[in-house]
């Protein structure tokens, strides 16, 4: 559906069915606890499955800590894949899966989903950007029918920006039931997005993450991510970002969109060669002590990509960078047309790296459109609700669209057309017109 729907519309569709029941799978993971957790909020049964009852149990602990809502306990049961499946999923109105990001094993319980579910019982996953219709390949005309990707961000009782994938076989019917059901149920933001790698948020947002990673490797982690910092349009520097979602969960996801795309920003999803390295030895993130950054006490110290060693941060001499506290300044005074004129005009190298790496985020998204989503109006509210990251349009409106067309130049990066004809003609005079959005959002951490 390419008119988003009315309020009135989105009633008439929930009154066609209901959902009493649903099962979460992998509810012991972050996401299947907190998806679970959300689902509490709307539906008056959900089940916690894990491999075990106590990892379920674990989860539904998980859960309640992270909402601290007396609902959760009261409307969720908990089991096990052995014992309690076929019986849970039997009984499901909606069977949520939020197993590992591998397809193996996603397939591997679908056979199970299958076998045991309803013939209009709804299936979704919340992949992060495995392929919707590789997923259901070889199921059922049934299961493809009611099969489609409700993908959540963590953690989901604070992030409400949602993708919503449809495969070539899910029922348009199904699509909007799910659609209606997530924003007046569940709160969500709904961004409609087509069956591609990683998406429209990850492939978009995790790309500008990588680019990051990998120019850590040249300039080091922490003048990284002075230089594509707060000021830039992000609650979150891009290297923390990635010590927080894990190392391991970065690298399926780059993996998974350059080993099937080939676009005009191909190497920036390499993984970095120090990255795979210092896996192997055990380095993960926040989830397992330390990444690019890591604490010592009060202390935070700072990766040598090149060695695995960590330094103290402020035994770590960073260049002349006072344009960003101009920029900052001036952003903590809702100045950001001016701020981001001091940016677009600061001297040096540094300066330029950053606006490179800015230039390079707004064009792939603009270059993105048609392909992931319809309109760059998706990608838009993808990043900033989802991602908590300035919308590509938000930035173009802050820099104008000259700048911005300058800046990508200087880049070396082609001009996206939407932006090229904006910057000749003056129209759109702006591209983010959300009244409901306040853009302030995303630069108060400057």
């Amino acid at each position: 559906m390419s008119t988003p729907m009315t309020a009135a519309e989105m009633r008439k569709i929930l009154a066609s069915r209901k959902i009493q029941r649903v099962v979460v799978l992998g509810a012991n993971g972050t996401m299947g606890f907190g998806s679970a957790a959300l689902f509490t909020t709307a539906v008056p049964e959900v089940t916690f499955l894990a491999r075990t009852k106590e990892k379920a149990e674990e989860g539904l602990a998980a859960a309640i800590k992270q909402v601290r809502s007396p609902t959760v306990a009261s409307r969720a049961t908990t089991g096990d894949y052995d014992n309690d499946l076929v019986a849970a999923v039997a009984g499901a109105d909606l069977v949520f899966e939020a197993l590992t990001e591998d397809m193996a094993i996603k397939k591997e319980i679908f056979d199970k989903i299958e076998a045991a579910r309803g013939d209009d019982s709804i299936v979704a996953t919340v992949t992060s950007g495995l392929s919707i219709n590789s997923l259901c390949e070889g199921r059922s005309e049934s299961f493809r029918k009611n099969f489609l990707g409700l993908h959540f961000f963590n953690p989901p009782n604070v992030i409400v920006g949602t993708e919503l994938i449809a495969g070539n076989d899910t029922d348009p019917a199904i699509v909007d039931f799910i659609d209606a059901f997530s924003q007046l149920r569940l709160g969500r933001e709904m961004v409609r997005t087509f069956d591609t790698p990683g998406f429209a948020g990850n492939r978009v947002g995790f790309k500008l993450m990588n680019e990051c990673a990998q120019l850590a490797g040249e300039r080091g982690p922490l003048l990284v991510d002075k230089l594509v910092g707060p000021y830039t349009g992000r609650a979150m520097t891009p290297l923390a970002t990635v010590d927080l979602v894990g190392w391991d969960i970065h690298r399926a996801i780059v993996d998974n969109v350059y080993a099937n795309t080939n676009d005009e920003a191909h190497e920036t999803n390499k993984l970095p060669d120090f990255m795979a390295k210092l896996m192997d030895k055990g380095v993960l993130g926040n989830k397992a002590g330390g990444g690019f950054f890591k604490r010592d006490g009060k202390k935070r110290l700072v990766l040598d990509p090149s060695t695995g060693d960590y330094t103290p941060e402020e035994e770590i001499k960073l260049p002349d960078l006072a344009y960003i506290d101009e920029v900052s300044a001036l952003h903590r005074d809702g100045r950001y047309k001016e701020g981001m004129a001091v940016f677009l005009n600061a001297e040096g190298e540094y300066a330029k790296i950053a606006r490179g790496v800015i230039a390079g985020y707004i064009a792939y998204a603009f270059e993105r459109v048609g392909e992931v989503t319809e309109t760059i109006d998706g990608i838009d509210r993808i990043m900033g609700l989802g991602f908590n990251a300035a919308p590509p349009s938000v930035l173009v409106d802050a820099f104008g669209a000259q700048g911005v067309v300058d800046m990508i130049g200087e880049a070396g990066l082609a001009v996206p057309s939407a932006l090229a004809e904006a910057a000749k003609t003056g129209k759109p005079p702006r591209f983010f017109t959300h009244s409901r959005i306040n853009i302030g959002r995303f630069f108060v951490a400057g």
